[in-house]
């Protein structure tokens, strides 16, 4: 078959619209649903990452508004590439994600507890007899150097419980997770009895819907649950259309398109010129080689880099006019002065300047503080031209 050739224009517009940009969904779970999960993160450095993202494409949606979703159990909390939120209807092929996660955490040294079998045993009859219980309800200590990251042993043994899906999060309460049995988590149990093969054919047919297009490594990343040579496989008998994508640079690579790929071509709408802030975390920026290939935009997650190293700031948000990323802002907010200031704004290089997409810019950020309950927004840098 003769690949069909994707401009680069058509490309942006389409990750767009497979992103639901500019959607028309008003339903937080149906967006979940097409999205494939949601990441979550604990950082609430203006809005958490979950909440941001649904409120980029639900104008509606109010932060925190996600759990009544995990408490209803249409959602449920495990891991793909991070912590994420997934749809029910996933559960039945996610079965060998616990058994493989399960064995790994057990094998590793960071999930080594140095709890006894009988302690580690209390603390799942505890949680049996009590119902859902946080971290906070158990009082082991943490031996040894304070590091960022060091946990104290019943922690340790909650998290590989948790990975096994012998223990499951009921809900969380600002952000904290409450850890219920897996059977009363997660419905019909983690075992549905679908075989190997089938959990991985609708893993991978769910990473190719969500995407539009993809190269195997991209299908294979999207879960992080299959192997590279599963991918391989199964490229190899899916029925998935050849496509050849144009770069930003006028060069072309090969990658594979859902079989619907004109009409969803077709169907992708302009998004206009609105500027939208992203979160570091969306999808629609995770796959950073895909963005620089598509739009021409370098972008990395500072906030884990040592900050001598870093070449933007700690939280710094992308910035999408249209289909283009026209620049990156950092954002902090001071909630006892009700203020989200601006602590550093870089447009892109060449970046036509102008009036009017500087009100595009300012009339966004005064859409995310209105979200984040702000009552003003403070430059503490130099505005954009025009400003």
């Amino acid at each position: 078959m003769t690949p069909l050739r994707i401009s680069n224009q058509d490309a942006r517009r389409l990750w767009l619209a497979q992103n639901l940009i500019g959607t028309s969904l008003r339903d937080p779970l149906e967006v979940i649903r097409a999205l494939g999960f949601l990441q979550i993160d604990t950082i609430r450095n203006v809005a958490r990452a979950q909440d941001h993202i649904l409120w980029t494409r639900v104008p509606t949606y109010r932060e925190e508004g996600v759990w009544r979703l995990l408490r209803s159990r249409a959602l449920y909390e495990h891991f793909t590439h991070d912590a994420a939120l997934i749809p029910v209807e996933v559960l039945p092929y996610w079965t060998r994600r616990f058994e493989v996660l399960g064995a790994r955490t057990a094998r590793s040294a960071w999930f080594q507890s140095g709890l006894g079998q009988a302690e580690i045993r209390a603390i799942h009859d505890r949680i049996a007899a009590e119902g859902p219980l946080s971290t906070h309800a158990f009082d082991t200590k943490h031996d040894g150097p304070k590091e960022m990251w060091a946990r104290p042993p019943h922690k340790k043994a909650l998290d590989q419980m948790w990975y096994a899906g012998a223990l499951g999060t009921a809900h969380r309460e600002r952000f904290i997770k409450f850890y219920d049995l897996g059977e009363r988590v997660f419905p019909g149990g983690i075992d549905h009895g679908k075989a190997e093969a089938v959990q991985i054919d609708r893993l991978h047919a769910r990473a190719i819907d969500a995407l539009g297009v993809a190269t195997a490594s991209e299908i294979y990343k999207f879960w992080a649950a299959t192997t590279p040579a599963e991918v391989k496989a199964w490229v190899g008998a899916a029925d998935l259309v050849p496509v050849e994508i144009e770069t930003v640079s006028g060069t072309c690579y090969k990658a594979l398109a859902h079989p619907d790929i004109e009409t969803r071509l077709a169907a992708a709408a302009d998004p206009g010129q609105r500027v939208r802030l992203i979160n570091p975390f969306d999808p629609m920026v995770r796959d950073r080689d895909r963005i620089a290939r598509l739009f021409g935009f370098s972008y990395r997650n500072e906030m884990f880099v040592p900050k001598a190293d870093r070449i933007f700031g700690y939280y710094v948000y992308p910035l999408l006019e249209g289909v283009q990323f026209i620049g990156r802002i950092e954002l902090r907010a001071d909630r006892a002065a009700g203020t989200l200031t601006v602590t550093g704004y870089w447009p892109e290089p060449r970046l036509r300047r102008s009036k009017a997409r500087t009100a595009r810019i300012e009339a966004e950020l005064d859409r995310f503080r209105r979200f984040a309950a702000l009552e003003r927004v403070c430059w503490a840098c130099a505005r954009p031209e025009g400003g």
